[in-house]
């Protein structure tokens, strides 16, 4: 009977947390034991691993808490906080209380948690139960570079590791090396990434002072996370961020998750289990038996933040566009569609989305429609809109495959042609749908395209390789192209006059050289001037 009873009581709990709303966006968390801290809305929370409702730790409204860590014996965190103005590393008792602060560093122009750089003084891990390790860029210029400290959880002064540059890392049971890695771009959104900071795990041994590369790969292998005689790691060598094991007694590595939708993320070592990110959700993984647990987490705050609100979308403009009559003005903002009158009437929100994003908005020549860009389907489609609101908007493409840029119309209004991420240049028929490839470039996204005036014909400069980029014309009859300036100097913006026969383009040929005052040396600022072609032999030069 008092089993039941128990069990009663426990499907019970169980099910209130359920009907409690999930909470995501969980960030950053650590794992000691049965316990869990971890950050979301820039505080910290902690719960058991099992699950429940999350206790708030820190109320800092003014800045974020963050990469919290649990000493070796659980008693106290380590994080990342801004209560002083500083992003600077603190220490309070697992439990709760006052943060102390342990650093005080430099405050660096690029010291925020959106920049792709990431925070400044991030804590790493704890070496023992009083010395923290965490990386600053407090002694480079370079905001690419950091380098790994100890600091004491008393305070003073913090020592540097004998290490040039250093990321996340783990120490061995013994103390006696450091698995690491050398840089850090984990704020960073490209996915993939294969280029010279792209990560290896290295091992670095204090005694010998030697290191060694255990992945020495192409792809991004981070987090090392140090237990027993294995070395786990994320690596995204199959595309999506899993979690590996590496055996340092008989170099063989294993892969150990196998998630392809989400990569984890920000996965932190405890003594039983690895903690990590997953789709904004927390998940465990025992060390022991490899089982994956989901950790289920309920925020119960009123969240004021979260309430619903009245914003200005006229703080969010991100595109806008003038109607051919110039009576009205099509704005997209906030992920919206609004037209507002020049003068006087009504402004109207043609969409009126809810968790979509409605942008890059543009009027057709007769200004009857409004075209825009719009992922309510899951991916970027290009739509079309009743200017005056009536009707259901009409969807014009069906291949979105990646990010779309800028769909501009051709004067005739038949056509569209956009720009995308995967770097094609590409028009498509209103009428039909069928799109139609102009150019695809090698090395950079084509962001400069435009219509001649008689529709048959389109300009766009195409970046040729880094540094020089040339304009191109395409006939859309035959599909020709033909470039129009040469591999010597730097070219964009191309137009068409409004009779069609000219071609107008910036270009960085003049070079007017500014020479120094103190120094036998001199510069190039000013490049740039406006120059054109004519189109056909006969055409005269004005």
């Amino acid at each position: 009977m008092k089993q039941l009873t128990f069990l009663i009581l426990l499907m019970t709990f169980v099910m209130g947390l359920f009907a409690q709303e999930e909470a995501r966006l969980l960030r950053f968390p650590a794992i000691h034991g049965d316990q869990v801290v971890f950050s979301y809305a820039g505080d910290l929370y902690t719960l058991a691993k099992d699950g429940g409702i999350a206790r708030k730790l820190t109320n800092d409204a003014d800045g974020f808490e963050m990469f919290a860590r649990f000493s070796p014996d659980g008693s106290n965190i380590a994080f990342t906080g801004q209560y002083d103005g500083n992003t600077e590393v603190y220490v309070m008792p697992a439990t709760g209380g006052v943060p102390f602060r342990a650093t005080y560093t430099a405050t660096l122009g690029r010291d925020d948690i959106s920049d792709r750089m990431g925070p400044n003084n991030i804590v790493m891990a704890w070496k023992d139960n009083n010395k923290i390790v965490y990386r600053s860029r407090k002694q480079s210029f370079n905001s690419f570079k950091g380098q790994l400290f100890l600091a004491s959880k008393e305070g003073g002064l913090s020592e540097e590791l004998p290490l040039p540059a250093g990321g996340f890392c783990s120490y061995s049971p013994d103390g006696k090396k450091l698995a690491y890695n050398r840089v850090f771009r984990e704020f960073r959104t490209w996915k993939y990434y294969k280029g010279g900071m792209a990560d290896d795990v290295w091992i670095y041994d204090f005694d010998a002072r030697t290191i060694e590369n255990i992945t020495d790969n192409e792809y991004q292998d981070i987090f090392p996370m140090w237990h027993a005689d294995k070395i786990y790691y994320l690596s995204d060598r199959d595309r999506t961020m899993n979690l590996f094991v590496y055996d340092t007694e008989s170099g063989d590595t294993e892969k150990l998750t196998d998630y392809t939708e989400f990569d984890i993320k920000f996965p932190s070592l405890g003594d039983e289990a690895i903690i990590y990110e997953n789709g904004g959700f927390l998940y465990t993984y025992d060390l022991n038996t490899g089982i994956i647990d989901k950790v289920i987490v309920v925020i119960a705050e009123d969240l004021a933040s979260g309430r619903n609100e009245l914003k200005d979308a006229s703080k969010s403009i991100i595109s806008y566009a003038v109607a051919p009559d110039g009576k009205r003005v099509v704005f997209g903002a906030r992920g919206d569609v609004y037209t507002v009158p020049v003068k006087s009437g009504i402004t109207r929100n043609l969409t009126g989305s809810c968790g979509v994003n409605d942008r890059n908005v543009e009027w057709s020549p007769d200004g009857k429609y409004i075209s825009y860009i719009s992922d309510v389907t899951g991916e970027d489609e290009i739509y079309l809109i009743n200017q005056d609101g009536t009707g259901e908007p009409e969807q014009i493409t069906d291949d979105g495959d990646t990010y779309k840029y800028n769909p501009i119309w051709s004067p005739d209004g038949k056509m569209l042609l956009w720009a995308d991420k995967k770097l094609r240049l590409q028009y498509v028929d209103v009428e039909s749908g069928k799109v139609t490839q102009v150019e695809q470039a090698g090395s950079w996204e084509m962001r400069n395209y435009n219509w001649s005036p008689d529709s048959r014909w389109i300009t766009y400069t195409l970046p040729e390789n880094l540094k020089v980029s040339k304009i191109y014309v395409y006939k859309l009859e035959t599909g020709e192209k033909q470039a129009i300036t040469d591999d010597w100097y730097d070219c964009g913006g191309a137009t068409f006059s409004d009779d069609g026969k000219y071609l107008f383009f910036t270009s960085n040929r003049d070079f007017n050289p500014i020479y120094s005052n103190t120094e036998w040396n001199h510069a190039y600022r000013d490049m740039s001037s406006i120059y054109f072609v004519t189109l056909q032999k006969d055409t005269p030069n004005p």
